[in-house]
């Protein structure tokens, strides 16, 4: 209000300088919103959640590059923060699968709750894994005390684990399993029982190292569908195979290399030494093992393994932010050019975040039923010879419902009365 009120410039312009104010404020912002949320809903912040995604922008052109620090921010300096200079908006891995244009990455830090604590704007050729640093580094000044990370297999590198074991903190990661590191091979290939959890998942820790634990997950439900989408793609395989033996060698190896280019198709796919194009019985052997199985790593000693693979199947807390900040909240499309503007704009949508979970959680249903029932609270304008007054409708036992939980009277049933002249 104190940026807004008696500027002279069109709404627009008195926008524009308001989110100008909130990205100077921002840090201090976020700090206070999260001990004020974290003291109202009693949040427990022994798991943390991060992950980062993409969102692109509907423009020719990335940005021109700029000097940025290591955090990404824009800089006037030279030397290493000139051989770090890059556009806000440009190119990079498109989580959206939209590489043709230009994106920035947005990362966020969600509680088990599904609260989002904070989040972060990088240019868009930012890697996962050279963001965790900053991301630690920033909320080390909260004092949350000692700290879960949950983080998915993008995050996974032997510097970020070291990162995040810094302190008294702790991580829990996904491994990869094609083409993991040699531990990860060593896990998968460890014999032992698994024992079985609620919901059917089945769960083993193995013994590879002395200062980490490795949890081999079997998901029958996850295997079934896996089986069912090897199975389309060994079928689309075949079809496109059928018939190679009799195509020229050149026409083969074209062939081969638009194969190559579907990741799905190409594990399944071998080449005889005669250069024929065959399906690979040894690949499909290997994927059957893998099927509804992933590998889990943690660093703490404390948990158990059914504690550790509980709380990365908590991780869809933060996918369904995700989820929620695209399609609810609207962060795309973004009608923005300048970086400090864009920035403002990801604050915006993290803090409309921030209220849909306060309110799902204080309500036990989704922000988009409440939506719903709120709406239906309408204001009618009535006038007649004594004057004009506007009255809203009647409450629903729903709508009495939510304003219960949310702790909030009820809007005055009469306003803006005014006696006829």
């Amino acid at each position: 209000d104190a940026c807004i009120t008696g500027l002279p410039e069109t709404t627009d312009d008195a926008c524009y300088r308001a989110m100008d104010w909130l990205l100077e404020i921002q840090p201090a912002l976020e700090r206070e919103v999260f001990h004020a949320v974290a003291s109202l809903l009693n949040l427990e912040v022994d798991l943390l959640f991060f992950d980062t995604t993409s969102t692109y922008f509907c423009c020719d052109e990335a940005d021109e590059p700029v000097a940025r620090d290591a955090h990404g921010l824009p800089t006037g300096g030279e030397g290493e923060e000139a051989a770090r200079a890059a556009g806000f908006r440009t190119w990079g891995h498109s989580k959206d699968h939209r590489p043709d244009l230009p994106q920035v990455v947005v990362g966020m830090a969600v509680t088990r709750e599904g609260i989002p604590v904070r989040v972060w704007s990088w240019p868009g050729n930012a890697a996962d894994t050279a963001l965790i640093g900053q991301v630690k580094e920033d909320l080390r000044e909260w004092t949350l005390g000692r700290v879960v990370w949950v983080a998915d297999r993008g995050f996974a590198s032997q510097g970020n684990r070291r990162l995040l074991r810094r302190g008294d903190d702790a991580y829990i990661m996904a491994e990869k399993l094609r083409g993991g590191s040699a531990e990860a091979q060593a896990a998968l290939a460890r014999a032992g029982r698994y024992a079985e959890l609620a919901g059917g998942l089945r769960v083993k820790e193995v013994r590879i190292s002395g200062e980490e634990r490795f949890v081999v997950c079997h998901n029958p439900e996850a295997a079934r569908r896996d089986e069912a989408v090897r199975a389309r793609l060994l079928a689309r395989l075949e079809a496109m195979i059928a018939g190679s033996d009799k195509l020229t060698q050149t026409k083969r190896a074209e062939l081969r290399g638009v194969i190559s280019t579907k990741p799905g198709l190409a594990r399944l796919l071998r080449t005889t030494a005669g250069g024929l194009l065959r399906v690979d019985a040894a690949a499909i052997k290997a994927e059957e093992k893998l099927d509804g199985t992933y590998l889990l790593r943690c660093s703490d000693p404390s948990l158990s393994a059914e504690e550790i693979a509980l709380g990365y199947k908590q991780l869809w807390q933060i996918e369904r932010a995700w989820r929620d900040m695209k399609q609810v909240i609207d962060l795309r499309p973004v009608y923005h050019r300048k970086e400090e503007r864009i920035r403002a704009h990801v604050v915006l949508c993290w803090l409309a975040l921030l209220l849909v979970r306060t309110i799902e959680n204080a309500c036990g249903d989704s922000w988009p039923d409440l939506r719903r029932d709120l709406e239906k609270i309408q204001l009618g304008s009535f006038t007649g010879p004594a004057g004009s007054f506007r009255q809203r409708t009647e409450l629903t036992s729903a709508q009495h419902a939510i304003l219960a939980h949310l702790e909030l009277p009820e809007p005055a049933r009469i306003t803006e009365l005014a006696p006829a002249p």
